[in-house]
């Protein structure tokens, strides 16, 4: 007995480094940290609320990736489970208010190239991060939705229509692009939500199929308080790279090198890419209100505007400026930007919750006809231009979410606490192909309006004093080509 204690005890050392081991070589879960999982709950809840006890929901997750991309989930389903899993189904049962994901089975050969995924096969765990009800394998989602379980009358099923996000895009440009296969003879191919419509169709021509894409999308409108502590921080990180590119401009500086300046900003802070194709434009290029081509040098007298922002854990913002490339702005460009500035503040002062987007508009119009009383321009164009902005309805624009041009509307309706939009003063003078704009974050409060990106450099005078500081293009040049 002595000594099988002791060789038990000679090797007890050895045992708890190989259990230590096992223990910490348990690979993570990789799910989201931003949110609990009674957020997601509630979420799931509202739902239930609007498709009533006499329906069924189905949310598509986003289809698996090729090549060497980096997997990143529909907008709607993150919104719902906080789970990146490429295949995935999420149904929601309004009769039972009961919840189910539909999942892939793990592939352990990838798991071991690229990390985890959760799977099937980790059906309690989340279970456990989710608050999701069940977990089940996609082969599973047939028999859910055709099986002997249904029983006449079929409940309406509602599933999104409108074409899912999955990152640097919005619904509207997706909507122009599906537009554009459309009318092309030789693809024409059905968007991913249309062939899913018809397969349930098809092979359940029982159910009545309607659109979820306006319960979402009224549902994202109003920010929760996580939320809008995500866009907070993409509207910083967005700044941060904004006042970054105005130290690295100087002539002789290219378009993509101040992309390159914002992208190191976005990534040294935590972002995973960009919410939307940098807009980075010099002189005439500005003109061109989504310029993205980026190739052309800076010239000394020109304008330059930057409108930018990352991807921040699945939200981001959308801010502008514009500065003069050489650091110092002409009378014109002053009288310019000085006016679109005083626009904006105007914008913002009307802005509360109970008003419209008409009511904020007429009323900072009526303040814009004051500030031009006694004012001269540099030129007649000028005038002329900045008249017409009086008219303009677009300078209130759009919702900011998990999307530059978020869904959910915020013109025509009374505005509340947790919206959240850009203020985007804008004038064009065609005669010099010149587009002046600057563009703020706002997010309506309990009691008025906070300018979330109110800590860019907005002043003409802090534009050119940061202009003049010297920025990373400076510090770490391009190397010269041999």
């Amino acid at each position: 007995m002595k000594m099988k204690t002791y060789l038990f005890l000679l090797c007890l050392p050895s045992l708890l480094f190989a259990l230590t081991n096992t223990i910490g070589a348990q690979p993570k879960s990789n799910y989201q940290t931003d949110f609990t999982k009674e957020e997601f709950a509630e979420r799931r809840a509202k739902v239930f609320d609007e498709i009533g006890p006499k329906a069924l929901a189905v949310v598509q997750g986003a289809r698996d990736v090729s090549g060497f991309h980096v997997f990143r989930q529909t907008n709607s389903f993150y919104y719902l489970t906080g789970l990146e899993t490429p295949r995935a189904y999420l149904v929601l049962d309004g009769r039972n208010r009961t919840s189910a994901l539909y999942l892939p089975h793990r592939d352990e050969g990838r798991q071991q190239n690229e990390g985890v995924t959760l799977s099937l096969e980790d059906a309690e765990l989340i279970k456990s991060l989710t608050g999701i009800d069940r977990v089940l394998g996609i082969e599973s989602l047939a028999d859910a939705f055709f099986g002997g379980a249904l029983r006449p009358p079929a409940p309406a099923l509602y599933t999104p229509m409108g074409p899912a996000e999955t990152g640097a895009d919005s619904r509207d440009e997706l909507l122009r692009g599906l537009a554009r296969i459309a009318s092309d003879p030789w693809d024409g191919q059905a968007s991913r939500e249309a062939h899913f419509r018809e397969l349930l169709q098809d092979r359940a021509p029982q159910y009545e199929i309607r659109d979820l894409s306006p319960i979402l999308d009224s549902m994202r409108l109003v920010k929760s308080a996580k939320e809008i502590e995500m866009i907070r921080e993409a509207t910083r990180i967005a700044g941060l790279s904004i006042i970054e590119a105005m130290r690295s401009t100087e002539p002789g500086v290219y378009e993509y090198q101040l992309d390159a300046a914002a992208r190191y900003i976005f990534f040294l802070n935590g972002a995973r890419g960009e919410g939307y194709p940098s807009i980075i434009g010099g002189g005439a290029n500005a003109f061109m209100g989504h310029y993205f081509r980026k190739t052309d040098k800076l010239m000394d007298g020109d304008l330059l505007l930057m409108d930018y922002a990352p991807d921040y854990r699945y939200y981001t913002s959308d801010v502008t400026r514009m500065w003069p490339v050489n650091g110092k702005y002409t009378e014109g460009q002053r009288q310019l930007c000085s006016f679109i500035l005083a626009y904006r503040d105007a914008l913002f002062r009307h802005v509360r919750p109970g008003v419209t987007s008409d009511q904020v508009l007429d009323a900072a119009a009526k303040d814009m006809e004051k500030y031009l009383e006694g004012k001269t321009f540099a030129k007649p164009e000028y005038e002329k231009a900045v008249r017409a902005g009086l008219k303009f309805r677009g300078h209130f624009q759009h919702s900011v979410g998990m999307s530059v041009h978020d869904v959910g509307n915020v013109r025509g309706v009374e505005l509340k606490p947790g919206m959240i939009f850009t203020i985007d003063p804008m004038i064009w003078i065609p005669e010099e192909r010149l587009y002046v704009r600057m563009e703020d974050m706002a997010l309506v409060t309990a009691n008025g309006v906070e300018n979330l990106s109110a800590f860019v450099p907005s002043d003409l005078g802090e534009i050119e004093r940061t202009i003049a500081e010297e920025g990373v293009v400076q510090f770490r040049p391009a190397v010269p080509k041999k």
